[in-house]
C-alpha cells in the first residue's frame, strides 16, 4: 500500500502527463516516462481514463514494456493487450519472469493467446508451455527458474569461483540449492554461511538438510502462510520425486496476499479484484448489474415473508415504523461474525478441529447480546410507545435474531466452503437473507400472535 507521499507524488505526476497529453507534448510525456520505474507508470496507467491511456502507452518505450505490464491489474493489462499486435506482444514478454509470463499469458483470451505463442522463439515458447503446465493457483505458477544449484562434495571456494563466473545472482537469493546429479534437492547453503566460513570447506558439512520445501501442487494460500509462519526471503519449489523445479520468492508471495486482500474487500461488494476503475461504463454497469439483481431476488423474497402480515400492520401500523430495526440489528451482528470467520478462514484458522467450538462461542455471543440489547429495545420502545406488550414483542424478536445472524454468520462461510463456492462472494448475500427474514417473520409473527 502506498504511503501518503508516495500517493501525492503519483498524483502530481498524473496532473503533469495529462496537462502534457492535452497540450499534445508528446516529448516531454515521453521523457517522464522513461525517468521513472515501471511500476509507477503501471500505476500512472491504472490511474487514467482510457483516452490517456492509449496515448500513454504508445508512449512507453517498447524495451519496458514486459516490465509494466507485470505491473498492471488484469483488467487494464486486457485492455491494453487487447489493442497490440501478436508479434508486440510476444516482444513485451520475452524477458519476463516465468510466474508473471505464464500470469500473462493466461489473461489472454485463447485466440490471442495462440497467435502470442506462435509469434514468439523457440526458447520462450518452451518457457511458456512450462509456465502454463501448472495449476494457476499453485506454487508451480508462483515459482521462477532462476535458482543456483550446486553439488554437496565441493569447497566453499569452488562455489565462490563458480559466482564470481555468473557475475549476478538472481534477484532475492538468500540461499543455493544443493543437488545430488538428478537434480533432487539435499538442502540448502545459506549465502551468510558461505561467506563467512573458510573457503577450503566442503558444502555438505555446512549445508541446511532441514531446510523445508515446496510441493509444486501445493496452493498458493498455503505458500503464503508457510512464507509468513517461517519469515522466508525464498523457498525451493520440488516435485513428488523432490527434483528441484524452481523457487518462489517474497516479491511473488508480497503480491499473493495483496491479491487476497483486495479479493476479500471487493467480492464483500460482489465486485472482481482485478476491476479497472477506469473501466468503460457499459462493461462497469453490467458486471454490478448482475450483483444487483441478486439483491433484488433476496429483498423481494423478505417483502415476500412481510406480506403475509398485511392484515397485522394495518390493525397495529406502529410495527411498519419498527419493522426495520430488527432485521437491521441482526444484518451487522452476522456481518461481523461473517467478517471474523471468513478471515478465519483465509488465514487457516478455522478447520475441522475447532469449527464446533467456532460455532458454540458465536452461538454464545450471539445470545448474550440478544439479552443485552433487546431489553434495550424493549424499554426503549415501552417508554416511547406506552406499551409494555409492544416492548416485549420487539425483545424477542431482537433475540431471536441475534442469535439466528450468530449462527448463520459462523456457518454460512463454512458450509460455502465446502460447496466450493468462495464465502465472501457469496456469503453477505446468504447472511443478508436469513436475518432479513428471520427478523421480520419473528417480529410480526409475535406480534400478531401475541397482541392480537
Amino acid at each position: 500500500m502506498p504511503d501518503v507521499f508516495e500517493q501525492d507524488y503519483t498524483l502530481e505526476q498524473l496532473q503533469q502527463v495529462t496537462k502534457a497529453i492535452n497540450s499534445g507534448q508528446f516529448v516531454q510525456v515521453r521523457q517522464t516516462l522513461a525517468e521513472i520505474p515501471p511500476c509507477d507508470t503501471a500505476l500512472l496507467l491504472e490511474s487514467s481514463p482510457h483516452k490517456i491511456r492509449t496515448t500513454l502507452w504508445q508512449l512507453v518505450d517498447p524495451d519496458i514494456q514486459g516490465d509494466v505490464l507485470e505491473e498492471l491489474s488484469e483488467d487494464v493489462r486486457l485492455s491494453i493487450i487487447a489493442k497490440m499486435e501478436p508479434e508486440l506482444i510476444a516482444a513485451a514478454t520475452e524477458d519476463m519472469d516465468d510466474d508473471d509470463l505464464g500470469e500473462v499469458l493466461r489473461s489472454l483470451p485463447v485466440p490471442v493467446y495462440q497467435d502470442v505463442i506462435s509469434a514468439m522463439d523457440s526458447q520462450d515458447r518452451a518457457r511458456a508451455t512450462l509456465a502454463l503446465s501448472y495449476n494457476e493457483d499453485s506454487a508451480g505458477a508462483l515459482m521462477n527458474g532462476d535458482t543456483i544449484t550446486i553439488r554437496p562434495d565441493v569447497s566453499l571456494d569452488v562455489v565462490l569461483r563458480y559466482l564470481r563466473l555468473k557475475e549476478e545472482l538472481p534477484q532475492g537469493t538468500d540461499d543455493l540449492y544443493v543437488v545430488d546429479k538428478e537434480n533432487r534437492f539435499l538442502g540448502s547453503l545459506p549465502i551468510g554461511i558461505l561467506l563467512t566460513n573458510p573457503p577450503d570447506k566442503l558444502v555438505q558439512e555446512l549445508m541446511n538438510e532441514d531446510r523445508e520445501t515446496i510441493p509444486v501442487n501445493m496452493p498458493e494460500s498455503e505458500v503464503a502462510q508457510l512464507f509468513e509462519r517461517h519469515n522466508w526471503i525464498s523457498a525451493p519449489v520440488v516435485d513428488d520425486q523432490t527434483q528441484l523445479l524452481g523457487r518462489i520468492t517474497i516479491d511473488d508471495i508480497v503480491d499473493v496476499i495483496r491479491e487476497d486482500a483486495e479479493h476479500s474487500l471487493m467480492s464483500m461488494a460482489g465486485l472482481e479484484d482485478e476491476e479497472d476503475t477506469f473501466a468503460p461504463v457499459m462493461k462497469s454497469s453490467q458486471r454490478r448489474s448482475i450483483w444487483l439483481g441478486i439483491n433484488l431476488l433476496t429483498a423481494l423474497l423478505a417483502a415476500f415473508v412481510a406480506s403475509f402480515f398485511e392484515s397485522t400492520l394495518d390493525i397495529l401500523p406502529i410495527l411498519a415504523v419498527l419493522n426495520g430495526i430488527v432485521p437491521s440489528m441482526g444484518g451487522v451482528a452476522g456481518s461481523q461474525t461473517l467478517t471474523l470467520v471468513i478471515r478465519g478462514i483465509a488465514l487457516g484458522h478455522v478447520n475441522q478441529t475447532n469449527q464446533k467450538f467456532l460455532l458454540g462461542k458465536e452461538l454464545a455471543i450471539g445470545a448474550l447480546n440478544g439479552v443485552l440489547w433487546s431489553l434495550l429495545i424493549a424499554g426503549v420502545v415501552a417508554v416511547w410507545q406506552w406499551d409494555f406488550k409492544l416492548g416485549a414483542v420487539i425483545a424477542f424478536a431482537m433475540f431471536m435474531n441475534l442469535v439466528a445472524a450468530g449462527i448463520a454468520g459462523a456457518s454460512i462461510p463454512l458450509i460455502l466452503k465446502r460447496m466450493k463456492i468462495d464465502p465472501a462472494l457469496a456469503g453477505s448475500v446468504v447472511l443478508t437473507t436469513v436475518t432479513d427474514i428471520v427478523g421480520i417473520f419473528a417480529f410480526l409473527g409475535t406480534a400478531t400472535w401475541f397482541l392480537l
